[in-house]
């Protein structure tokens, strides 16, 4: 059996879906230690493993990608945030792995520095990721603008014109600062984005196709799970008994991004509906908002019961809540506020598992209009969360985990 370590960002939507893969290889007799977010080191001590949080100067960068004007800035904040956390989290990687002496290790996607690590280390190690990959493909947009699959000939033409603008502006502002990581720890620089993604032994992607666009081209170390969807254990609340109409779940992100302006427009539009409306807003106050009759809002409630219920999942986009409701087969209204969100909300709508609307469209009539015709996608979404089944979840991650340990011995 191998000891294993994992290291997360501190983010409780990397986190959460890498717990039931983490379980999976525990109860197989593997070793694990993790370090994460302060927070969450006693429910991880909880489930048998050995937790330690993440560096203090790690947990205190946050992302604040939405004080920005356009996307443009937006990308650049998000680069200037994970480069900051990158040289703290390179160093506490470093310190784990002389504590922990492990066998292989599982790295969040998005802690550059401890990426550089695991590489340069030299043993086995895996790469997650909860959101979608921003890989170049012949079969796919170019990540960023949430654009639609390109259809003909005039498609192809407007991909092969927008994706060195919107990769490159990305490619501009990730690669020095990865470079300099890699540097620092005695590797090659990269020239590409794509090339991040290949360094890993496996990468595990938490999601599958037809929700990620099916593709050709993927590379021979990514291993698509589905969204290995989890939450902690936690008390059904009382009054979801009492709730005798159709419910409508509202999600916002569980890291701050401005985004209460969507649980307001959508307590307005559903009003006078026949729905019952819960919104968590676990980044915001409830007592911000006014909650007609029909309505709670709440700081957290387990998505989990009320998804059962739910007719209708309204997110943010964020890749975790949208796939949470889709893999339960409950449609999905998707209002993007930013980051990756601008994708999977493409992605609800081009999957047939919901509607899009964009934020700048966002007012009470037309969202109620979007959840009205999400609804009706109910078997869109029947059909991901059954493909979603069919990639065989955390019992996949860990067998695909067990190769690579396999392969390295």
């Amino acid at each position: 059996m191998a000891r294993l370590l994992a290291y997360t960002s501190p983010a409780r939507g990397h986190l959460y879906p890498l717990t039931p893969i983490l379980d999976q290889l525990g109860a197989r007799g593997h070793e694990i230690s993790v370090r994460t977010l302060a927070s969450e080191v006693p429910m991880i001590q909880s489930r048998g493993m050995h937790a330690a949080p993440i560096s203090h100067a790690v947990e205190a960068i946050e992302l604040d990608d939405f004080e920005a004007s356009n996307s443009r800035a937006a990308i650049g904040k998000a680069v200037a945030t994970f480069a900051a956390r990158a040289e703290h989290d390179e160093a506490d990687l470093r310190g784990a792995i002389n504590e922990v002496q492990p066998d292989a290790l599982l790295i969040d996607i998005n802690c550059w520095g401890a990426a550089a690590v695991a590489e340069a280390w030299g043993g086995p190690w895996a790469m997650f990721s909860p959101y979608p990959l921003p890989l170049r493909s012949v079969d796919a947009p170019p990540f960023g603008p949430g654009l639609a699959p390109a259809k003909g000939w005039l498609g192809r033409l407007r991909d092969r014109i927008v994706e060195p603008i919107v990769i490159g502006t990305i490619e501009k502002q990730f690669l020095p600062p990865v470079n300099s990581r890699r540097e620092k720890n005695g590797l090659p620089a990269i020239d590409s984005f794509d090339e991040t993604f290949r360094r890993p032994h496996l990468l595990l992607y938490m999601t599958a196709e037809p929700f990620e666009y099916p593709r050709t081209d993927w590379p021979a170390n990514i291993e698509m799970v589905g969204p290995c969807a989890w939450e902690p254990q936690s008390s059904v609340p009382t009054w979801l008994d009492e709730l005798r109409n159709p419910l409508v779940l509202v999600t916002t992100s569980s890291e701050f991004q401005d985004d209460g302006n969507l649980v307001a427009t959508a307590l307005a539009a559903l009003a006078d509906q026949p729905y019952e409306v819960v919104a968590t807003v676990p980044s915001g106050d409830p007592a911000e908002f006014d909650v007609p009759e029909n309505a709670r809002v709440e700081k957290f409630v387990p998505h989990g019961p009320l998804l059962e219920r739910a007719v209708c999942a309204i997110t943010h986009g964020g890749m975790g809540a949208t796939q949470k409701a889709l893999a339960r087969g409950v449609p999905v209204c998707a209002v993007p506020f930013g980051r990756d969100q601008l994708e999977v909300a493409r992605r609800v709508e081009v999957s047939g598992a919901g509607t899009r609307l964009p934020v700048r469209r966002l007012n009470a009539k037309r969202l109620r209009e979007k959840v009205q015709q999400a609804i009706g996608c109910s078997e869109g979404a029947s059909r991901v969360a059954a493909a979603y089944a069919a990639t065989g979840g955390p019992a996949a991650a860990a067998d695909a985990v067990e190769r690579m340990l396999s392969r390295s011995a």
